[in-house]
């Protein structure tokens, strides 16, 4: 990493204090006394290790990575691991706050975790990525368990990389422990619908928040930040809707298709160059003009803090539908509030993954798996329940959608700890 990218990571903005301040507002609409807030509102364990790792080269390379447990009190902690050159501790702390409250709207019998490693996966070869994984797995093996702490995919992780952390732990205990890690290949312990579950979740939240907007799904265009796994399943699903979608984007660039693109071809055309960049037909757009694009339904499924107060005036879109984790600053939602933007918070929206990693966990444990008719039924029951409850909080107490879904979950985490008591 350069000296200047390094300087714009010390520039970004606290995203833990963001989701501090998304806290605190919940908390204030909730009453909470002093005490349940300092709880809540702080991290239970911080947990971070320097590693070294055999790169192809034969030089030995330290990288930094981390494992914070927010909330244990619904459960064991869950969370992703993300691979990335921005990973900070303090990002992963606002991931696994935010995970606390995603597994209480929910419902799920889950507390927050979240992990990462600061490292460039794309740089990496397989080898290498191996070789971090399996270290990166024994030094966090103290806090992770089957009922201590599950990690999953995240940001450029995936199957095959837990399947790395499951094997490592199993080596080390001299047992497979299928439910150490969700997000599996299915030949090992994994669920079927899992692949397509966080983007399953965001086509759910969209389809309700279209029905109580009063919008046609039929034609409906949907723009879409971060074209990997939520963002193509996401408009995947939706498109079999009806829904038109007319430009995405990656890590190398944006492009805008007015009559519309296939999301199955541009993942192909993805795959075989690396990038959405140069698909057939379509006309290349800088991101900021991605996420101005007039439409119906702008998918951020990208990285934290992607829409700020200085774009908020410009995004011009009916319904956000948060498939990343908070891309939306606090001021840019003061801003659709006002405009009347249908803003469906990340811990909501993009829910459906942490679902289905329960149904994987359960499945494991039980040793007994189900059809993906089950798994998909299942997860649409949840979602919109959850969404349905959230929907009710925001027009009794007249706030938006995501200081509701605060509320219903920061509740549910402080009904617990009041019902558990402090020890001793």
């Amino acid at each position: 990493m350069t000296q200047q990218a390094n300087n714009a990571t010390l520039e970004k903005p606290s995203v833990f204090a963001m989701a501090s301040q998304q806290f605190n507002s919940a908390a204030d609409r909730l009453g909470l006394d002093d005490g349940i807030r300092a709880v809540l509102g702080s991290c239970k364990r911080e947990f971070t290790v320097n590693f070294p790792v055999k790169m192809d080269s034969g030089a030995t390379q330290v990288f930094t990575g981390h494992r914070v447990q927010h909330n244990v009190f619904r459960g064991p902690a869950k969370g992703g691991l993300r691979y990335h050159p921005d990973v900070t501790l303090d990002e992963v702390k606002a991931l696994a706050m935010w995970m606390t409250w995603k597994c209480a709207i929910t419902n799920i019998p889950y507390g927050g975790g979240k992990g990462g490693v600061t490292c460039n996966p794309k740089l990496m070869s397989r080898a290498e990525l191996e070789r971090l994984t399996r270290r990166f797995a024994t030094e966090i093996s103290p806090l992770i368990g089957t009922v201590s702490d599950i990690p999953a995919p995240d940001v450029n992780t995936d199957g095959q990389i837990m399947a790395w952390i499951m094997d490592t732990i199993s080596m080390h205990s001299g047992y497979t422990q299928h439910g150490i890690v969700t997000g599996k290949p299915i030949s090992i312990g994994g669920t079927l619908g899992r692949t397509e579950a966080t983007g399953r979740g965001v086509m759910l939240m969209a389809r309700e928040a279209a029905k109580e907007r009063g919008l046609p799904l039929e034609g409906a265009r949907v723009v879409v930040q971060g074209y990997g796994n939520v963002g193509y399943w996401g408009v995947y699903l939706l498109e079999q809707l009806g829904c038109k979608i007319i430009a995405a984007s990656d890590s190398r660039g944006a492009i805008y298709v007015e009559q519309g693109l296939e999301p199955e071809s541009l993942l192909s055309h993805k795959t075989d160059n690396g990038s959405v960049l140069d698909y057939p037909g379509s006309q290349t757009i800088t991101d900021a003009e991605l996420l101005e694009m007039p439409c119906e339904i702008l998918i951020p499924a990208a990285l934290e803090q992607q829409i700020t107060e200085e774009n908020a005036p410009r995004i011009d879109t009916q319904i956000i539908v948060e498939g990343a984790n908070g891309p939306t600053t606090p001021e840019a939602d003061d801003i659709f509030q006002d405009r009347g933007v249908i803003v469906i918070p990340d811990i909501l929206a993009n829910a459906g993954g942490v679902v289905v990693s329960y149904f994987e966990w359960v499945q494991d444990i039980q040793h007994l798996f189900w059809d993906k008719s089950d798994v998909d039924n299942r997860l649409e029951s949840i979602i919109t329940r959850s969404f349905d409850e959230v929907l009710s909080t925001a027009k009794e107490h007249d706030v938006n959608l995501r200081t509701a879904a605060l509320m219903v979950g920061v509740e549910r985490v402080a009904n617990a700890l009041n019902i558990r008591g402090v020890y001793p």
